[in-house]
């Protein structure tokens, strides 16, 4: 039986992981979370903020998804999308969903990532 979600996996390609670090620390506040040494070896990283972990691992013929994203529950919405602007991240905002905030942006390699604040 499910109990919960431990973490999502988004692709990324190699040699990114610089770009990823400044993002995920530095825009999204999140910490890095280090890897096993097996795993450590086949590049990427992982980021945790509270209970939420996001791993992006390395892809060699990556591409973005289009429409495939994790959608994370912020607080402080407003705060997070000029924190992202700041740091050069393109937000887009939404309002089709009833009940909430809503705005979208791409990490530095072209992943969608949805933030949602319910009202």
């Amino acid at each position: 039986m499910l109990v919960a979600l431990d973490h999502v996996q988004l692709a990324a390609p190699p040699g990114a992981e610089d770009a990823l670090r400044a993002f995920y620390t530095g825009a999204l506040g999140m910490t890095e979370v280090p890897k096993p040494p097996v795993l450590a070896a086949r590049g990427g990283c992982w980021f945790r903020a509270g209970a939420v972990q996001l791993h992006l691992g390395v892809e060699q013929d990556f591409r973005p998804a289009k429409k495939a994203h994790p959608g994370l529950r912020v607080t402080g919405i407003d705060a997070l999308a000029a924190r992202l602007t700041a740091q050069g991240a393109t937000v887009t905002w939404d309002d089709d969903l009833p009940g909430h905030r809503r705005c979208y942006c791409e990490d530095p390699v072209g992943n969608r990532l949805e933030f949602l604040q319910p009202h």
